[in-house]
């Protein structure tokens, strides 16, 4: 059928300032597929923009003239300073839009951008600063400088600012509709005015008939409200769709009609399916009965709408992500802090793309393994992945890449890798994983000529007793194997850390600090971050309290958000007073700092000494590097494709030996065979060769050494010989 309806998404404030959230990209491409009009704006950076320009501050500061509002000695101090930021604020953004790389000079030289609080953190970074260049610096302190601005916004003109979210506070947990409803009412601030400004002129432009509002984060929600309020109230006929991460998680029980002030649908979980059911429903084709995982407001009842019979769309049936309409080159590269693998979240701009729906291993007994972005996994093949990669550098000219799955599959990233080398694609990407034993030293080598440069992965608690427990399917000594053989080719690791899980006690809580101490001093991890476990209502723990031996004591089911849970821990340590020194410890860590002190130099009360050996993790890699390989017969053999020439040479035997010269990026390596054994060594080359697309196995390998009759395998397979091979470029997979 013809869907006449016109569409405009909206990413509202705040998600990042480096690069578009893609959820709105997502679904464009997909309603792109039905033929259907659809535009998409980020106000979230256009806002901010609109901010952070001289014309901006000028109004903000002719309010504080205006206002009665007190300010502290450092906003007082920046309100004093204001001229100097109005002279500078355009340079310094252009700078971070990398339109004007020439102002790091006088950024970093001194006496150009206006000081305040943020400023004082500097010494403490100092030290960072001499591994930097003049470029990251220079952004480094014009994060900074923002940011000074940023206090003085939330102080005396928005308290519910943030770079990165908005009235955030105001939707965590928010079981009650009430205080944000009351909020809403409230005046519009300068931030909540230049919002609903732009969404003017993007509903004028776009002549929308259905404006669609993402909420991926608590710190969203405010900002789409605040949209469909001025909607409502100036757009009456336009129909307003709310959906998101925030809704999959929180709203799933949804039951006050006063959100329907502000929207007229809800929708859960993957909006491709909904939505185009939503829109026949709008053209009149379909009953609201019929539609798929919709809430809306039936009469003043809150009713949720699902028994459509179609099935959810596949991956492969999605589209292509269209970042059209998008200001991706007013993006802003800011540095918050100097950690080169923390910097990949807000420097530079990043194509988002989901090698597969969901996660492959759905147990963590602390995730959410029962919705649906979680529980439903669906791959899409390496080749269409590709062809979409190829799709989105042709259309935004940028060849960075997030692949922001839950854990990217191995396999996947194997074939995906294969590809993208065969095809000859240059891209630079970082995504998640599970620290799983698929991740050999050789699929990281493929992983990095792909264009790898980091991932990012859940260690936890870093106790082999609590990964057990909460199903994490991997061990500690694991973890340090997989994450050596990713330094082993250059490729950054993140850790995500937990502390607080279930029956942990202080002894667990100091031996997984030991752990990662360990694991940064042997340059395995780059870097870390903390956070307290936190049980949810769609997680194994939120559903079976019992199981994991704690007590479920709220909140009450609310007509609005559930999700968090309070909950008593009667045989763990008290957790949150560990909070201070983990993270502080672990900032030292990430810079080099203190790696040799003792654990409990990071706390102000007694902790109880480690009971993991000093050298732990150095016989992990110990154990790692002496233990033999072992190979499926269905691994998968490939040869690099490193260019190399063969000359015949003999000896003063008279036997005629082959001497390959292999040319590597920066190094030629030579290897002597005998003549036999090199014709072999040619054949196989080809025939497994990354550049020929063809699968060849281990198995075709060593049957196809055994019927040349060179020799024994296993005398081969042990053989200083078939080391340097490997070493050279023959990848088993």
């Amino acid at each position: 059928m013809v869907i006449n309806q016109k569409i405009l998404y909206i990413t509202p404030p705040f998600t990042q300032l480096n690069t578009p959230y893609p959820a709105t990209a997502y679904l464009k491409g997909y309603t792109n597929t039905l033929g259907v009009e659809s535009y998409q704006a980020d106000l979230g950076i256009e806002v901010i923009l609109a901010l952070f320009c001289k014309s901006g501050l000028q109004n903000m500061f002719r309010r504080l003239e205006e206002s009665d509002v007190e300010l502290s000695d450092n906003t007082w101090e920046i309100y004093q300073l204001r001229q100097n930021y109005l002279r500078t604020i355009d340079p310094v953004i252009a700078f971070l839009q990398h339109r004007d790389p020439t102002l790091a000079h006088q950024i970093c030289a001194g006496g150009y951008l206006p000081e305040a609080g943020r400023f004082e953190q500097m010494a403490d970074l100092e030290f960072a600063f001499g591994e930097m260049g003049i470029t990251e610096r220079a952004r480094h302190l014009a994060t900074l400088y923002l940011e000074d601005l940023s206090d003085l916004i939330k102080e005396a003109i928005d308290p519910h600012f943030g770079f990165s979210r908005y009235a955030e506070r105001l939707s965590v947990s928010a079981s009650d509709f009430g205080p944000l409803d009351q909020v809403l009412q409230d005046p519009d601030s300068l931030v909540s005015e230049m919002l609903v400004s732009l969404l003017q002129e993007k509903i004028e432009a776009s002549k929308a008939t259905v404006v669609c509002l993402t909420v991926p984060f608590p710190g969203n929600l405010f900002g789409a409200l605040k949209c469909g309020q001025y909607i409502k109230s100036e757009y009456p006929y336009i129909s307003v769709i709310l959906g998101g991460g925030y809704a999959n998680t929180e709203l799933r029980s949804l039951a006050d009609e006063r959100l329907f002030s502000y929207v007229d649908f809800v929708c859960l979980d993957d909006g491709e399916a909904p939505l185009r059911l939503l829109l026949e429903h709008l053209e009149g084709e379909r009953e609201a009965s019929e539609l798929k995982r919709v809430f809306r407001l039936h009469g003043e009842v809150v009713q949720y709408c699902n028994a459509a019979k179609e099935l959810d769309v596949a991956q492969r049936e999605t589209g292509t992500p269209d970042y059209s309409d998008l200001l991706l080159d007013r993006y802003l590269s800011v540095i918050e802090v100097v950690n080169p693998m923390h910097r990949l979240w807000s420097d530079g701009r990043w194509n988002k793309l989901t090698l597969a729906h969901g996660c492959y291993w759905g147990k963590c007994a602390f995730c959410d393994v029962n919705l649906d972005y979680i529980g439903r996994y669906e791959p899409i093949s390496a080749a269409m992945l590709c062809d979409r990669i190829e799709e989105i550098i042709e259309q935004t000219g940028q060849r960075g890449f997030h692949f922001v799955d839950e854990a990217a599959p191995p396999a996947l990233m194997r074939d995906l890798a294969l590809e993208i080398v065969r095809r000859g694609i240059t891209i630079t990407w970082w995504t998640n994983i599970r620290f799983e034993k698929s991740f050999s030293r050789d699929l990281c080598r493929i992983l990095k000529q792909s264009g790898c440069i980091a991932v990012s992965g859940g260690l936890e608690v870093a106790s082999d007793r609590l990964l057990a427990l909460m199903q994490k399917g991997v061990t500690v000594s694991q973890v340090a194997e997989v994450c050596h053989h990713f330094m082993c080719s250059n490729i950054m690791v993140h850790a995500y850390l937990m502390y607080g899980f279930p029956t942990q006690t202080e002894q667990e809580t100091v031996d997984s600090l030991e752990m990662v101490r360990q694991l940064f001093a042997a340059e395995l991890l780059q870097s870390g971050f903390w956070h307290l476990f936190a049980m949810t209502a769609h997680s194994p723990v939120g559903v079976d309290p019992a199981a994991y031996n704690v007590i479920k004591i709220g909140p009450a089911q609310g007509a609005f958000a559930n999700n968090d849970l309070i909950h008593e821990d009667p045989e763990g340590a008290e957790h949150e007073k560990f909070s201070f020194g983990l993270r502080k410890s672990l900032f030292n860590f990430m810079n080099g700092q203190y790696l040799d002190a003792h654990l409990q130099d990071w706390f102000d009360f007694e902790v109880p000494e480690t009971s993991v050996e000093p050298d732990f993790i150095a016989n992990v890699l110990d154990d790692c590097y002496f233990a033999p390989d072992t190979f499926s017969d269905h691994a998968r053999v490939v040869w690099q494709g490193h260019s190399y020439t063969v000359e015949e040479i003999t000896g003063q035997n008279r036997l005629v030996n082959l001497v390959f010269n292999f040319y590597h990026q920066s190094e030629i390596a030579d290897l002597t065979v005998d003549l036999h054994c090199g014709d072999w060594m040619i054949k196989i080359m080809e025939e497994s060769s990354v550049y020929n697309g063809q699968k060849f196995t281990f198995a075709q390998l060593r049957r196809s050494f055994e019927e040349a009759e060179i020799a024994e395998w296993e005398d081969f397979a042990g053989s200083e010989l078939w080391e340097n091979w490997q070493q050279l470029g023959l990848l088993i997979l």
